[in-house]
């Protein structure tokens, strides 16, 4: 099992828009998966995924002062603007990089002088 976690604290806003003061379009969102599953030292695999996301500030029905938002709430406008097909595409791309690191396919290794 996986869990997922959304930070999106990190946002940039307009000054001012429409008699609004900092007014959040664009998110910069870090999606973090936490596999059940632990290493050998008891570790839980993980594996994250970075971005940004712009928001439609044009929609805004309900304005919420900026000193209001919370990260859930951040999340949510986040997912929606991305839609659940990408959302979900950004989840099992996480879960296939923990799954590569629970079974890895590949090595590194680094190529020595003869003896």
């Amino acid at each position: 099992m996986i869990n997922y976690d959304w930070n999106c604290k990190t946002v940039d806003a307009y000054i001012e828009q429409e008699g609004e003061t900092d007014v959040v379009y664009n998110v910069h969102w870090i999606a973090t998966g936490t596999s059940s599953e632990v290493d050998p030292e008891g570790n839980p695999y993980s594996a994250t995924n970075i971005g940004t996301q712009t928001l439609d500030t044009d929609a805004i029905t309900d304005f919420i002062p900026f000193d209001e938002v919370t990260n859930a709430e951040v999340v949510a406008w986040t997912q929606a603007a991305m839609g659940a097909e990408q959302v979900a595409a950004i989840e099992a791309n996480i879960a296939s990089n923990i799954d590569a690191l629970i079974t890895p396919t590949t090595i590194t290794l680094t190529v020595g002088e003869p003896v």
